[in-house]
């Protein structure tokens, strides 16, 4: 046991890092459009080869990325609650005692403190947790989740989402969710002041007169480019922080609930619903223990479908629940051997979330380096 409490402890360690250098590779994203407009705009311009004027907008940029990262920490669970209309969980029916009875008993097992409840009225079933921390957590269910599921079933999806608050992944999955629409934000913002007034106002002034001009249309370029990409970027950062995840909630809602077909029970029971969640938003989708925008349909776990989906394949999940009841399909062996790892728990690793991270940051840094060597030159 004393074993078992280290390895989460290092859980919780990775992903407080992996939070930091979320943060750092969205104020990168953020400073690198502010910087770009800086030039499209003339407060920055290249003149005889130097460097002339004030970064206003990337200062600008800077402030705003550390406002809204700050308030992501503090007040982003607020943000995602209202983002999908949900509300307090009262005890004001049977079925939502016992909703407020299991998320109790599911915190008593993970040791944890209590979590607000709070419900979406939705009939999809579906569930999330947010929050910075444990202290300050909250877990949401939708409707369809109370009416269709019954207590072992609920245990499970809850024990799933309780393991999301012990290892910390609220903190970063709730601050991927809220930066990602603010640099969704702000590089449409971009884009629309390039389009209809960067290239034909401020980018052009003075290009006849010194040698920005030519070099300032590459920096336009440069920065429509990734006023593109930056919220293809931040979206594919949120897919990949969310798929391993979810594997990890899944064996630690075993742990908590000593039932492997508790979870296994519901996710079968989701699985055959096509109802999406109405009130979900894209940024918002890697929260839920499902995707809330896909419905149930099938897919494979290759390299595309890997940074195209917030969650593992749901019959992936099944397969691996299968797998520790001794029931794993006999076509799929690699799935049986995947549950025994994903289970096992005791050998955290870094994620490839964080080496994606830096991929993002360095595709950033390297487009501002190759525009100022083209600047240069």
């Amino acid at each position: 046991m004393a074993q078992g409490r280290s390895d989460f402890r290092e859980l919780e360690r990775t992903n407080r890092r992996e939070t930091v250098e979320l943060v750092a590779v969205f104020l990168v994203l953020f400073c690198a459009l502010g910087f770009g407009l800086d030039f499209v705009i003339g407060t920055l311009r290249i003149i005889d080869g130097r460097l002339i004027g004030f970064p206003v907008l990337t200062i600008a940029a800077l402030v705003i990325g550390s406002i809204q990262a700050l308030a992501s920490f503090y007040g982003g669970a607020g943000m995602v609650l209202a983002s999908v209309h949900a509300r307090p969980l009262m005890p004001d029916s049977p079925k939502h005692q016992m909703v407020i009875d299991v998320v109790q008993e599911m915190a008593v097992a993970a040791q944890m403190p209590v979590p607000h409840a709070y419900i979406i009225d939705d009939e999809a079933p579906n569930a999330f947790a947010t929050g910075r921390d444990p202290q300050h957590s909250v877990i949401c269910v939708t409707q369809g989740l109370v009416d269709t599921m019954d207590r072992e079933e609920l245990q499970g999806v809850l024990g799933h989402e309780m393991a999301h608050i012990r290892d910390y992944d609220i903190r970063t999955m709730m601050m991927i969710a809220v930066l990602v629409g603010g640099v969704a934000m702000l590089a449409d913002f971009v884009r629309r002041w390039m389009w209809y007034g960067g290239f034909g106002g401020g980018g052009r002034r003075g290009g006849s007169r010194d040698e920005g001009g030519n070099a300032g249309a590459l920096i336009a370029i440069a920065v429509l480019v990734l006023a593109v990409l930056a919220p293809i970027f931040s979206q594919l950062i949120a897919m990949a922080v969310s798929r391993q995840r979810e594997y990890l909630a899944d064996a630690a809602s075993v742990e908590f609930t000593r039932n492997p077909r508790a979870l296994l029970r519901a996710l079968e029971r989701i699985a055959q619903t096509e109802s999406p969640l109405k009130a979900a938003s894209r940024g918002a989708a890697h929260l839920f223990i499902v995707n809330p925008l896909e419905g149930t349909q099938e897919d494979d776990e290759g390299l595309l479908d890997n940074l195209l989906s917030t969650h593992p394949p749901l019959s992936r999940r099944i397969a691996r629940l299968h797998a520790l009841l001794g029931e794993a399909p006999p076509a799929a062996p690699a799935d049986a051997a995947a549950a025994a790892q994903s289970t096992n728990v005791s050998r955290p690793r870094d994620s490839s979330a964080s080496v994606f991270l830096w991929i993002v940051l360095g595709v950033a840094l390297g487009t501002i380096v190759a525009a100022l060597v083209v600047l240069f030159q």
